[in-house]
């Protein structure tokens, strides 16, 4: 009997250790939901769309660097997709990358303080790299072009409410020298 019961405690504490290392696991102990399946392909918005005409930002999201009046561009919640309005201020920026051509640039992935660290790290990564995908696709050179992933790290907006938070989901660009 009393090895049928070692037995039992072992496989138990054995399950619990192997569980403890899957990060699934440790998000449902805290309390976290679990991010959202990854679609199987980027969800970018293909170049040949439908025209549109630019939009013009008007809010602190414009990369205030001297001589380069590049735009962010926003994403919705937990999402990495380039919306249309996105689009157009891409469109818009592109004949700066082709007459800037050479000069390298990082595109920045930002997220709103929601979520895991974790979770907001990669969401950030996809956010940046959808961009840059985008941009290719414009025929802009990526070899130029970076990317990195701030996550919530760096909120542009502090605030605590969807307003702070739809400002802080976006794609920053930053020349590099």
């Amino acid at each position: 009997m009393k090895t049928r019961s070692l037995g039992f405690v072992m496989l138990v504490v054995l399950v619990a250790i192997s569980m403890s290392g899957c990060g699934c696991f440790q998000q449902q102990m805290r309390g976290e939901a679990a991010p959202p399946k990854a679609p199987e392909q980027a969800q970018a918005v293909a170049p040949e769309a439908k025209p549109v005409a630019p939009v013009v930002k008007e809010t602190p999201s414009a990369t205030a660097v001297p001589g380069i009046a590049l735009n962010d561009i926003n994403f919705d919640f937990d999402k990495y997709n380039i919306r249309e309005k996105d689009a157009a201020i891409l469109r818009a920026d592109a004949p700066w990358f082709k007459a800037n051509a050479g000069k390298r640039m990082r595109i920045e992935g930002h997220c709103d303080e929601r979520g895991t660290v974790e979770y907001n790290l990669v969401l950030g990564q996809k956010r940046a790299d959808s961009t840059k995908n985008f941009l290719v696709n414009l025929g802009i050179d990526g070899k130029y072009i970076e990317t990195v992933s701030y996550g919530k790290e760096k909120p542009l907006d502090p605030g605590h409410n969807e307003e702070a938070w739809a400002k802080n989901r976006r794609a920053h660009f930053v020349p590099n020298p």
